[in-house]
C-alpha cells in the first residue's frame, strides 16, 4: 500500500464532499486529522473498533470550522471499521495528527 494514496483520498473526499471511506487506511488518517483539528485524544495503537468507539460519541459535540472538517466528521460517522490493523495505519494516523498541509492534495 502506498500510504500517500490514502491521505490524498481522504483530502479529495473532504474537498469534493463526495464518496465514503473505503478502508482502515483512510479511517486512520481521518482519525488522526480529527485529533489535529478538534483536539481529540485517540491514539494510533487503538485497534479499529476501539478507535471508532472512542471517536463516534465525540462527533456530535464537534464544531467544524470549514466544509472540509464538516465532511470529515460525516465520513467518520458513517464508516464501519474493518478488523485489519497494521503499521501503515499507525503511520497514517500520525500523519493526520501532524498534518502540515491541511486540505492540500499534493505536497
Amino acid at each position: 500500500m502506498v500510504i500517500s494514496i490514502a491521505r490524498q483520498s481522504v483530502i479529495l473526499k473532504c474537498i469534493r464532499k463526495k464518496s465514503v471511506m473505503l478502508g482502515n487506511y483512510e479511517f486512520y488518517y481521518g482519525a488522526g486529522l480529527l485529533n489535529r483539528c478538534f483536539g481529540l485524544k485517540g491514539t494510533s495503537d487503538m485497534k479499529p473498533q476501539e478507535l471508532f468507539d472512542y471517536v463516534l460519541p465525540q462527533l456530535e459535540g464537534l464544531t467544524p470550522q470549514n466544509e472540509q472538517e464538516e465532511y470529515l466528521i460525516k465520513l467518520i460517522k458513517f464508516y464501519e471499521p474493518l478488523e485489519n490493523y497494521d503499521e501503515q495505519m499507525v503511520t497514517l494516523f500520525k500523519w493526520g495528527e501532524t498534518e502540515e498541509n491541511l486540505w492540500q492534495v499534493n505536497i
